[in-house]
């Protein structure tokens, strides 16, 4: 081998140190990786399995209890032990179920997108401030529409749920507006991530000052919505949530390769013909949505957009 580089540098040509699979394109494969190439299916695998236990635990639990194999007959369309149960599972059960899935999923793909654009390891979708605009939005509208103390918001109360939900998305994208609008003029993602908490701390300023003035009896149902949870979502919440959590989580594989080539650096992805711009703006938005829409609908779920990434590089 040694021969052979010394008779390429006495004859002048350039010499090529790459393995025959570099030089046709091809990235060579470590032994470690050949090594570890089973993990992935069997990883993948298991998460499966523990999702539809989980899915089928959820459902199963409550007031009334119903056995794990009796809900997997009635999603597959069995005769139930008492037609009661049938009722439950899919008025009742099945749309909380399906919403936990689609915003855990949601969730975890933006904290993925996060920490990979950042190139931060403690990046979550909430940074950005989405989490706190939305907040906001629905605290406006739970401690606003009450008959006494911040109820200047009294006509509200018959919109419902929806009229919180659609304050928090209000909130979320006005929050999303104002770190787009910085993200223009800085171009800078580092600096979109301190604008994001800054706007986070601002909002929630904002959020105590309303509770100090609200109707105590109000602070119950806005504990709740930032504690999170799926408990009161139905079907029409799920059929908003639902596709929307589906085709910006869908969208995401396409976005892997340029965030890839980001973790090199920015003039490295330039190189090899990515628009970091426009890569960045993309994944802000699609992550702001995902923690916007996941915020209005289930309130503020924390540490799944943290933690899913790590646990799924483990």
């Amino acid at each position: 081998m040694v021969d052979v580089l010394h008779a390429h540098h006495a004859a002048g040509q350039p010499l090529d140190v790459r393995t025959n699979e570099a030089v046709h394109g091809q990235v060579p494969r470590t032994i470690v990786e050949k090594q570890t190439a089973w993990r992935v299916p069997v990883v993948f695998g298991l998460l499966v399995v523990v999702v539809v236990l989980g899915f089928l635990l959820l459902i199963g639990q409550g007031s009334v209890a119903i056995p794990i194999d009796e809900v997997a007959s009635i999603l597959l369309g069995g005769e139930p032990a008492r037609a009661v149960h049938e009722t439950i599972v899919f008025d009742a059960r099945l749309p909380k179920a399906l919403t936990a899935v689609a915003a855990g999923a949601a969730l975890a793909v933006g904290g993925a997108q996060m920490q990979t654009l950042f190139r931060n390891p403690l990046a979550d979708p909430f940074v950005l401030g989405v989490s706190s605009g939305a907040t906001l939005g629905a605290a406006v509208v739970i401690l606003g529409t009450a008959g006494s103390g911040a109820g200047w918001l009294g006509g509200l109360d018959a919109i419902g749920r929806f009229g919180v939900a659609g304050a928090a998305v209000f909130g979320a994208a006005a929050t999303l507006l104002l770190a787009l609008l910085f993200a223009r003029r800085v171009g800078s993602p580092v600096t979109v991530l301190i604008v994001g908490v800054m706007f986070g701390y601002l909002a929630g300023a904002m959020v105590d000052v309303l509770t100090y003035y609200a109707d105590p009896e109000r602070l119950r149902g806005l504990a709740q919505f930032s504690r999170g949870t799926v408990r009161d979502v139905t079907w029409d919440e799920l059929r908003i949530v639902g596709p929307v959590c589906f085709v910006v989580t869908l969208a995401a594989p396409f976005m892997a390769k340029p965030l890839n080539l980001l973790l090199l650096g920015e003039r490295y992805a330039s190189t090899m013909g990515i628009e970091v711009r426009r890569v960045q703006f993309l994944t802000l938005i699609s992550v702001a949505v995902l923690a916007g829409v996941t915020t209005a609908f289930c309130g503020g779920i924390g540490f799944v957009g943290l933690a899913a990434p790590h646990l799924v590089r483990g």
